[in-house]
């Protein structure tokens, strides 16, 4: 189980600073660190569904980034879904993915554009676009 961290006191004393690196807008390696299956409450351009919290660590010059990514299960994100597992090496471009093989994607890399976002009045790092993973095909015998 992970370092979960501890409840302070009120007199504590406290020195680590915040340590979240948000990138310049650019391309990255990414590897996926884990998948959340969550729900979607509905909003104003999408309904209640079911939704995957994917967890992606981007490794730069700049530090390391983790970004949570939202995958809205609804047929209107059909093509967000089908990017990002392009983007993983699970789905060739122009073919049909007969099954989202979700245990498969903890682990998964793959390069990603990346663009700084303000909401609320903090700066924060949100995926763009997944680039499709060219998966090598091997023929028997072969490696």
């Amino acid at each position: 189980m992970s370092d979960m961290g501890r409840e302070l006191d009120w007199d504590d004393p406290i020195e680590k600073e915040n340590d979240y690196v948000v990138l310049p807008e650019g391309d990255y390696d990414f590897i996926v660190e884990s998948v959340e299956r969550a729900r979607h409450p509905g909003s104003d351009k999408i309904p209640p569904c079911n939704k995957a919290i994917v967890r992606v660590r981007i490794d730069s010059e700049y530090g390391t980034a983790i970004v949570n990514h939202n995958l809205f299960l609804y047929s209107s994100m059909e093509g967000m879904l089908s990017a990002f597992f392009s983007g993983i090496g699970q789905k060739k471009k122009g073919e049909k993915l007969t099954h989202m093989n979700w245990s498969a994607v903890p682990g998964s890399t793959g390069r990603v554009h990346v663009k700084p976002k303000k909401y609320n009045d903090n700066d924060y790092n949100e995926i763009k676009k997944f680039y499709p993973k060219e998966v090598k095909q091997y023929k028997a015998g072969e490696f």
